[in-house]
C-alpha cells in the first residue's frame, strides 16, 4: 500500500509530538510551521492552551517578509529567543512537527539556542 506524502507527514508529526509530550514536564512547546512561502514559530503552553510568544516571516519588523530560506529562519529563531527571554521563558521543548530536522528547521533551532533558549 502506497502512502501519500501528506499521510507520511501526518504520521511523522503525530509520532514526534507524542514522544515529546511524554517528556514535556510542564515546559512550553516551541512549534515550527513551514510553508512554501513563509516560516513561523510559536511557544505554546499546552496545559492552558495558549500561545505565549510567536514570530513569523510575515512580520515586517524582521525584514524577511515573504521569504522562506535559511537566513529568514535564522532571523526568526533569534527573534523568538529574544521574545521568550523578555517573557521570562528560558526552557522549552522543540516540536519540529512533521518536518525533517535539517535546512530551515535546523537553522531556526540553532538560532534559538544561540539566543538563549534551552531545549
Amino acid at each position: 500500500m502506497a502512502n501519500s506524502k501528506r499521510d507520511l507527514f501526518l504520521k511523522r508529526r503525530l509520532r514526534v509530538r507524542n514522544k515529546l509530550r511524554k517528556m514535556a514536564n510542564g515546559r512550553p512547546r516551541l512549534s515550527v510551521f513551514r510553508s512554501n512561502k513563509n516560516i513561523s514559530v510559536q511557544l505554546i503552553d499546552d496545559g492552558n492552551g495558549v500561545t505565549l510568544v510567536s514570530a513569523s516571516s510575515l512580520e515586517k519588523d524582521l525584514g524577511v517578509v515573504g521569504k522562506n530560506n535559511v537566513d529568514a529562519a535564522a532571523k526568526i529563531g533569534a527573534a523568538i529567543a529574544e521574545r521568550a527571554k523578555a517573557k521570562g521563558i528560558d526552557e522549552c521543548y522543540f516540536d519540529r512537527g512533521g518536518f525533517l530536522f535539517h535546512g530551515k528547521v535546523k537553522a531556526l533551532a540553532d538560532a534559538a539556542r544561540e539566543g538563549g533558549l534551552k531545549f
